[in-house]
């Protein structure tokens, strides 16, 4: 039998390296532009499942085996990637993210399988798996959901934007996407102890983002942008803490 980890490590691998090194960009162009007429299409379909040759072979996985994984991943990659180049609007980044998502998430059923010995009760009795679980609903929490909390507060002090609508609209848009970073940045380093990390991540957005709002005349503007941003690192903070006092209990 395999192990999980160890098969699946190898496959993402080959992925990535197929998907983001061995793709030129006139390949995606060419998949855009004919859809299921590319042959770069075809090419890059069947260089994915071909690649997967040199894990099987390192692995010992036996040919009948390694032929069925080359067909398996070639076809569904070839699905998916149609799928993508002829939605509307697919080069917007949550296509790219469910693009890539379904892709691992067939290697990962690959690697599942292969890994006769792992069931589903055995993963949910690991000792590391309500850890994980803990992890994966803190990132989870800061971001959209926190984002939203921090949205509602933020109503009751409106901005009024001075070059009208659109640079209001950049600033909240903008705005929201520099939290999703400094909310993962807090805590990630809130969860392995450096809090010196934290202060730093604190400082460099305190210098680039107040220093020409400083400068602005628009004081509303200024609030806005203070009110928010110490909502995040205040949220962002409680919940790692506790996050932090959780782990702690689950290794006790």
């Amino acid at each position: 039998m395999f192990d999980f980890f160890g098969v699946l490590i190898p496959f993402l691998l080959i992925h990535i390296i197929c998907d983001f090194y061995l793709q030129p960009n006139r390949w995606v162009d060419a998949k855009k532009a004919h859809t299921y007429r590319s042959p770069e299409l075809y090419l890059h379909s069947l260089l994915h499942g071909g690649a997967l040759f040199v894990p099987a072979i390192v692995l010992g996985i036996d040919w009948r085996s390694a032929a069925c994984l080359v067909a398996i991943v070639a076809i569904s990659h070839f699905v998916i990637d149609l799928w993508k180049v002829t939605t509307p609007n697919g080069d917007k980044f949550s296509y790219f993210v469910i693009d890539q998502t379904l892709h691992v998430s067939v290697l990962a059923a690959i690697a599942f399988h292969m890994a006769g010995s792992l069931t589903i009760d055995a993963v949910l009795q690991h000792e590391k798996f309500s850890g994980g679980v803990i992890v994966a609903f803190g990132y989870l929490l800061i971001l959209k959901p926190t984002s939203i909390v921090i949205g509602s507060v933020l109503k009751k002090y409106p901005i009024s934007g001075t070059d009208g609508d659109n640079s209001v609209n950049g600033l909240v848009a903008g705005g929201e996407l520099i939290g999703y970073l400094e909310r993962v940045l807090i805590l990630t380093f809130t969860l392995v102890g450096s809090y010196a990390a934290v202060g730093f991540v604190l400082a460099a957005k305190s210098i680039f983002r107040f220093g020409e709002l400083n400068k602005s005349n628009d004081r509303s503007m200024t609030e806005y942008v203070l009110i928010g941003s110490l909502l995040s690192v205040v949220i962002t903070t409680l919940v790692g803490t506790l996050m932090s006092l959780g782990l702690d209990v689950k290794i006790k």
